[in-house]
């Protein structure tokens, strides 16, 4: 597949070729790979795996028959206790560790269950190939965003930046974008922050922002921007580029040529 390449004027320079975007998609792979991906990134939470059963009194009840300071003949049920005080025979006795009394562990907590799922490489290279694919599709770009499907869209995906584009300041970069980009989608690419309809907006989720453009550059390169993504192709995950569709994005010349050896 042609890639166009734009210099830092906005303006085309050159064209290369590469294949990896000319794999089929398969929607149902990339699905399960962003799953997967979904998973790894969740932060494990549960309480202490001993909460409950770490007694602070003196010493457990015994559960022997016929056998001095135990809880047997005494008329009362044989759930766990903890002794909390003794006089000869009288004791102050109180429930532990069992779910059902006052003080006791609880029944089922969440556990930390790490379920790694093992995915085949060529699995996984072929689903990145197949987003890839989807992002490079004008079509399923249109079906991901409502307000481009009837807009004219002058810029051909896959498309490319090199190395001096992102020497730019922060206006100078956004004007050559916008030269590159269109008014219509560049009205898409920067993210915006809005805040949330309904009661969410008082349970820590006051706003919500847009995905907007997602610019993908190579491991030795540096951008520091606000307004868009920018992400390594080391740090790359196929959520990135294709979860709930085909999302914006633009590539830097160095990272395609790492991608192109990445996904050998």
């Amino acid at each position: 597949m042609k890639i166009q390449i734009y210099d830092s004027s906005g303006n085309k320079e050159r064209e290369i070729s590469s294949d990896i975007f000319d794999a089929p998609i398969r929607n149902d792979i990339i699905q399960k790979i962003v799953e997967i991906e979904r998973l790894d990134e969740r932060q494990p939470w549960a309480p202490f795996l001993w909460a409950g059963m770490q007694t602070s009194a003196s010493g457990n009840v015994k559960h022997n028959r016929h056998v001095w300071k135990t809880d047997r003949g005494k008329g009362m049920s044989r759930f766990p206790k903890k002794r909390m005080s003794d006089k000869g025979d009288r004791f102050q006795w109180t429930g532990a560790v069992s779910p059902e009394t006052r003080g006791g562990r609880r029944a089922h907590p969440p556990k930390v269950i790490r379920q790694y799922v093992k995915i085949n490489k060529k699995e996984k290279i072929f689903a990145f190939k197949s987003g890839l694919a989807m992002i490079a599709s004008l079509d399923l770009i249109r079906k991901k965003y409502s307000t481009l499907q009837n807009a004219e869209i002058k810029i051909r995906f896959p498309a490319a930046i090199d190395t001096k584009f992102l020497a730019l300041k922060s206006k100078e970069f956004f004007n050559a974008l916008n030269k590159i980009l269109g008014e219509n989608v560049m009205n898409v690419a920067l993210q915006e922050a809005r805040v949330r309809n309904g009661i969410g907006k008082m349970r820590n989720r006051r706003y919500k922002k847009n995905a907007g453009l997602l610019l993908i550059i190579g491991n030795n390169e540096q951008k520091k921007i606000s307004g868009i993504d920018v992400v390594n192709v080391k740090d790359l995950r196929l959520m990135d580029i294709a979860e709930n569709g085909a999302r914006l994005t633009l590539f830097s010349e160095e990272a395609i040529k790492e991608l192109e050896n990445k996904l050998k």
